[in-house]
């Protein structure tokens, strides 16, 4: 039997369940690969309108990996994997400008272009935010800028006006002193691949939950791991004693209401035009992880 592939999503769970050896002590015979450091950072940058559903129409090398949760509804209701019904998490995010910057409020947004990631949280998140400050033909959004560290690096040369961030890149600029002008906290989906065993994925979110108490016990001992998820090129600037936990897991539903309700909100926005949003049936897009 092959190895369980574990690949970390710009989170801290997987880090702390790797190395203080939960993965091992639940018995789950894996296989850790770490893809940002090693590669810069160029490992998400995709480029103008190629995001995360792109990357789930590729495929995928992870026995489960993450993404948004509309964009992984989607990808699962397309045949791409299939979406955990037990299990999601939560990212803090925001859209960020300078610290000296005009836009005070978030309807000051209209018309600025917003540099997110194509069929990605930032995505979703940033229209479901803008739309209570404006009409729809206001909102600016911009994928050009590449995803997370390529659009980071336009927010902090000053190349780009307004950027949505999301965990330690939202950490970062926090730090740095840029201003958040409005929360897009989002959902994030597992995605499960290459139909792993059953009990392989129970060890594998029970890892996982052990870690997230951890991290909900004492976030202080664990955020330097953010470190491991940054390209090198950052490491001097970053203080993560300031920083917070992050992305949190949580282990509830993601139930039938909670899949078409997005599913409708995608449709009636338009995000996926050409109207490629698969079958829309709900148990080909679940499965039992626990």
């Amino acid at each position: 039997m092959s190895k369980f592939i574990i690949e970390p999503h710009f989170r801290l769970q997987e880090w702390i369940a790797h190395e203080k050896g939960y993965f091992t002590e639940e018995g789950l015979d894996y296989e850790f690969r770490e893809l940002i450091r090693s590669s810069d950072g160029k490992h998400h940058d995709k480029g103008d309108k190629v995001g995360a559903f792109q990357s789930f129409e590729k495929g995928r090398s992870a026995d489960v990996s993450c993404a948004c949760h509309w964009t992984v509804n989607v990808a699962a209701a397309n045949g791409h994997g299939k979406m955990s019904s037990e299990v999601y998490s939560v990212a803090p995010a925001g859209i960020f400008v300078a610290a000296d910057s005009k836009i005070k409020s978030p309807a000051d947004l209209a018309g600025v272009p917003v540099s997110v990631g194509f069929q990605s949280g930032s995505h979703y998140a940033s229209v479901q935010a803008l739309e209570q400050y404006m009409p729809a033909d206001k909102i600016n959004l911009t994928y050009a800028d590449g995803m997370l560290f390529a659009r980071m690096d336009k927010l902090l040369d000053g190349t780009a006006p307004a950027v949505n961030l999301f965990s330690g890149p939202y950490y970062f600029a926090e730090q740095l002193g840029f201003r958040k002008i409005i929360d897009t906290t989002f959902m994030i989906g597992m995605m499960i691949h290459n139909n792993p065993d059953a009990e392989d994925l129970r060890k594998f979110f029970r890892a996982l939950r052990r870690a997230q108490r951890d991290l909900d016990l004492r976030p202080e001992l664990y955020t330097h791991y953010y470190k491991n998820e940054f390209p090198e090129r950052y490491h001097a600037q970053m203080d993560t004693r300031r920083w917070g936990p992050g992305e949190r897991l949580v282990f509830e539903p993601y139930t039938k209401e909670v899949f078409e309700e997005s599913r409708e909100w995608i449709a009636s926005h338009g995000i996926f035009a050409d109207g490629n949003m698969g079958t829309g049936k709900y148990e080909q897009a679940t499965v039992s992880v626990t």
